[in-house]
């Protein structure tokens, strides 16, 4: 879907038209099963989180301001309203606090050797907080202090829990054998 073909079905989606929604569902909606499964493992429960996103944007759409970028909008309420099921569900974020978290040596560089489905595979076997945490500071780029605000930790549980993500990740790959 090109810029003006995305502003025009956004425009038509702001009049509630049932087709537009459709259309932009369709465009986006592997884009964000995507994201949904980066956060919730179970398939099933992506889905139902990615119509639930998809819900707050066709109600919401009236807040999408044109010079931002649409998929940057559309990836914050997935990535929100993941957050939010997964307080929901008691699956929220341990609050245990490390009183010093130091950053592993294991670096980002060595997933260039797998391809995006084993990367996939691998965070999948993370714990929904470690998979979290792992997400919004490697994958999505927020800082510990918005992760921490985000979740309502401390930003020594997000640092705890980045390098626990970290470690595991290493061993699964030894254990693996990736």
């Amino acid at each position: 879907m090109t810029t003006e073909q995305l502003l025009h079905t956004l425009k038509q989606c702001r009049k509630n038209d049932r087709n537009a929604q459709r259309e932009l569902y369709e465009s986006f909606y592997r884009y964000g099963l995507s994201v949904c499964v980066r956060y919730v493992a179970d398939i099933d429960t992506s889905r139902e989180l990615l119509n639930d996103g998809f819900m707050k944007v066709f109600s919401n759409i009236d807040q999408y301001k044109p010079d931002y970028p649409f998929v940057n909008w559309f990836k914050r309420i997935l990535v929100n309203t993941c957050i939010n099921h997964l307080r929901k569900s008691h699956q929220e974020i341990p609050t245990a606090e490390l009183v010093e978290a130091s950053e592993m040596g294991m670096e980002m560089d060595l997933f260039g050797k797998f391809s995006v489905e084993e990367i996939a595979i691998l965070i999948q076997q993370l714990s929904p907080a470690y998979r979290t945490i792992f997400n919004l500071h490697v994958i999505e780029g927020y800082e510990h202090k918005e992760i921490a605000e985000m979740l309502n930790i401390s930003i020594g549980t997000s640092l705890s829990n980045l390098h626990k993500a970290r470690k595991k990740l290493q061993e699964l790959i030894l254990t693996n054998n990736f």
